[in-house]
């Protein structure tokens, strides 16, 4: 089985502590393909850099759908571009959010959200409402963190992830902890040590996700929003993206 793991911002280090959170979990036999885009932001910190991380990102589901993916995964935990992946990939495509918080809601009645920066609270909020599980998240906290300084394993970073999960604990009475980044996907098993709950991450939730689907034999349904593109001509810099 192929497993095509696309960060969708273009940090090489990011993508590539993704590459080995993902390989942690993946069934024997599994190959993890992850990729990058060459064009769009260093991090995805909201809902503008999201914008200008679609369509690099789509280019690599294509290239990976060519190369011959039996299912992508999204790695940004705002499932940055998810609906029209799945309208365009050949393959099942499944972003890390979604999946963490799927997983979470199978091992708590409660589970809370930590994520870097407050700029992405609203996003995610909006994706739980979305997906069906607003009301199993007692809340979506910020850690305050940019997500680059992630990529340092620095202290006072997972000192305010940490603070985050204590006080989810405490005041919105979470059972289970949802790390609300793929920057975060090294961080999950310290972390659940430390509290004594279960944290999940959304890159090895989605890893095992897409493998079930793929075992399943199931793919995307084209009998609505995600039935492929019509084709059409798309100008200027977009015109590599036409269906």
């Amino acid at each position: 089985m192929r497993l095509h793991v696309v960060n969708p911002n273009t940090t090489a280090s990011m993508t590539a502590k993704i590459a080995a959170a993902a390989r942690s979990v993946a069934l024997p036999g599994t190959l993890i393909d992850a990729r990058q885009p060459t064009m769009g932001p260093v991090s995805i910190e909201g809902f503008y850099d999201e914008a200008f991380a679609v369509p690099g990102m789509l280019g690599c589901i294509r290239e990976a759908d060519r190369d011959g993916a039996d299912a992508h995964i999204i790695a940004c935990f705002d499932d940055t571009g998810l609906d029209a992946a799945r309208a365009a990939a050949k393959a099942p495509v499944i972003g890390i959010g979604e999946a963490g918080f799927h997983i979470a809601s199978l091992i708590a009645a409660r589970f809370a959200v930590v994520t870097t920066l407050g700029v992405s609270i609203v996003p995610i909020e909006h994706n739980l409402r979305k997906y069906g599980l607003a009301d199993r998240c007692a809340r979506v906290r910020a850690a305050e963190v940019p997500v680059l300084a992630l990529e340092e394993r620095n202290a006072d970073a997972l000192g305010k992830i940490s603070a985050e999960i204590t006080a989810a604990i405490r005041d919105d009475r979470a059972e289970a902890i949802v790390l609300g980044c793929a920057g975060m996907a090294d961080l999950a098993a310290e972390l659940a040590t430390t509290h004594g709950l279960p944290v999940v991450d959304g890159v090895a939730a989605a890893v095992t996700l897409a493998e079930s689907v793929v075992r399943l034999g199931l793919t995307t349904s084209r009998l609505g929003p995600y039935a492929a593109p019509r084709s059409k001509t798309y100008s200027g810099p977009f015109s590599p993206f036409q269906p």
